[in-house]
Order: structure tokens, then C-alpha cells, then sequence
């Protein structure tokens, strides 16, 4: 007896991810960067995105520095980003509410590091595997 070859498909399954107050439309890992400078350009220091599967990405900056933290869920912890070895806190984190927060520097990264993590992940759905990053669970 004699079997075929099997053959798999494997399909993947993108989440897409869009920016909370702005049109529907995706937004592509390669623009996220340029979306992101706009809203800080205009003046919009926090932004939230949110997936396909309801999963949500926090980025707060005070232009120097970013809170990023990522969620699995309405009202999870989450996890966020982290500088280890940052010594001391900068303010003016400015949410949308007008609340100006302050957070100590291991609780954010340099602002460029923070494109790199929410690029990596609208683009692959997870940290970049260099990212340090902690559980607020």
C-alpha cells in the first residue's frame, strides 16, 4: 500500500492594528512611525492602538522619552517597555485627558527605541526579541 504525499497548508493569520481615534483603516508597520510623529507633532502625546483581536498598544511620550505598553485585554496590566539602569523620572507625559504624568526613566525608553518596539509590534504582534520589557500582571 502505497500513501500520497501530504501536503499542509498553513494559513496566517495577521492582526492588524488600528489608531483608536482616527478613520478604520489599518495602519502598516512601515507607517506607524510617521502616524505616531504626526499626533506628537500636533501636539497629541498618547495614542492607542488597538488589534484585530482586541488586544491594545499604549504609546505616551513626552517627545524624549515613551511609555509603551502593550495589553491582552480591557482592563489586563499589561506588560511595558523598560530601560534598566535609567536613573531618574521625566514628566510630561501629557495623556489626553490633560493629565501630565511622570515616570521614572526605567519605566520608559528614548523615543526612537519606542518606535522600534510599536513598529515590531503592529508588524509580528509581539516584542522584538532584543526588547526589554516587564509583566504588570
Amino acid at each position: 500500500m502505497s500513501f500520497g504525499s501530504v501536503r499542509e497548508i498553513v494559513v496566517l493569520v495577521t492582526e492588524s492594528w488600528v489608531i483608536n481615534d482616527r478613520d478604520p483603516v489599518p495602519v502598516a508597520s512601515e507607517t506607524v512611525s510617521e502616524a505616531l510623529r504626526s499626533r506628537i507633532d500636533g501636539g497629541r502625546l498618547e495614542t492607542w492602538l488597538t488589534s484585530s483581536s482586541g488586544r491594545s498598544l499604549a504609546f505616551v511620550t513626552n517627545t524624549g522619552r515613551a511609555m509603551v505598553m502593550l495589553l491582552a485585554e480591557e482592563g489586563d496590566p499589561g506588560e511595558h517597555a523598560v530601560d534598566p539602569g535609567a536613573r531618574g523620572s521625566s514628566d510630561g507625559f501629557v495623556l489626553s485627558n490633560g493629565q501630565d504624568d511622570e515616570y521614572p526613566d526605567e519605566d520608559t525608553v528614548p523615543v526612537g527605541e519606542a518606535f522600534r518596539l510599536v513598529r515590531h509590534i503592529v508588524g509580528t504582534g509581539s516584542w522584538p526579541p532584543d526588547a526589554r520589557w516587564v509583566a504588570d500582571r
